[in-house]
């Protein structure tokens, strides 16, 4: 509660096994390439830089994942006993990538301007040993409470702010197993990518009950997955029950992002 509600963002330190990210990296590399040939199957989050949402029963770590004492535990201190999981997917920077402009996620909600209260959640698992040339993560700690009617759809801050995020910012040098928690709200980008390699991330979004993320969102399972699922990790899903899985149109767009910094 301290880190997420002060800095904005949080860790563990080999949370999971280098051998089960290596495998979520190979799986996360074949879903990428199928998405990149697929109409709206990977959106641009800036040059040389993509999202892809994926279908959970699509990444064999899915369960290890959710389950996991720590994002539990995270989830339920910050969010509540009935948090909802509403969305996985990944993050690729490739090569060639540039820098984002500063920015959040979406808008701040009234539960944030107002209430002072997180209602949503991004766990970001590193699916490689991040180096300095590999366009690392970068956060500008304490941002999330941060507001001006000049940030432009409510998410991108003027230039004119920037020096105060350039003087707080951080860089994140994760190493496979380690896996973080924060407020998308918190201010960031991600910086250029320098080297031949690209920076996959898996990426896990989770709500309080009634912060309507979702709603950007289309977390399908199958009836044959959802029966397979224990009863306490079906029960923090928001999720479109299907017979057989469609193609996720990515719908989450951040216009503001494809140009990369100016």
């Amino acid at each position: 509660m301290g880190g997420l509600y002060g800095d904005g963002i949080i860790g563990l330190k080999a949370a999971f096994e280098r051998d089960w990210v290596e495998a979520m990296r190979g799986e996360v590399g074949e879903l990428f390439q199928e998405a990149l040939k697929r109409p709206g199957g990977a959106v641009g989050r800036g040059p040389k830089r993509y999202y892809v949402e994926i279908h959970p029963e699509r990444i064999s770590g899915f369960l290890e994942l959710v389950s996991h004492p720590w994002v539990v535990a995270v989830s339920q201190a910050v969010l509540g006993p009935d948090y909802k999981i509403v969305e996985i997917g990944f993050d690729v920077p490739g090569p060639g990538a540039v820098n984002q402009p500063w920015h959040r996620d979406f808008p701040a909600p009234e539960e944030t301007l107002t209430g002072r209260r997180l209602n949503s959640l991004a766990f970001n698992l590193t699916l490689v040993d991040v180096r300095p040339e590999m366009g690392p993560f970068e956060v500008a700690p304490g941002t999330q409470w941060d507001y001006a009617p000049e940030f432009e759809h409510g998410m991108f801050p003027p230039k004119s702010f920037y020096p105060r995020f350039e003087s707080l910012a951080q860089q994140k040098m994760p190493q496979m197993g380690d896996i973080s928690a924060r407020s998308a709200l918190t201010i960031h980008r991600g910086t250029a990518n320098l080297s031949d390699q690209s920076r996959p991330v898996l990426v896990l979004g989770v709500d309080a009950p009634g912060a309507r993320n979702d709603e950007r969102h289309d977390f399908q399972v199958t009836t044959e997955f959802l029966d397979s699922l224990p009863t306490g990790v079906r029960e923090h899903l928001i999720y479109r029950e299907v017979e057989k899985l469609e193609p996720i149109v990515q719908g989450h767009t951040i216009e503001g992002l494809m140009m990369g910094e100016a």
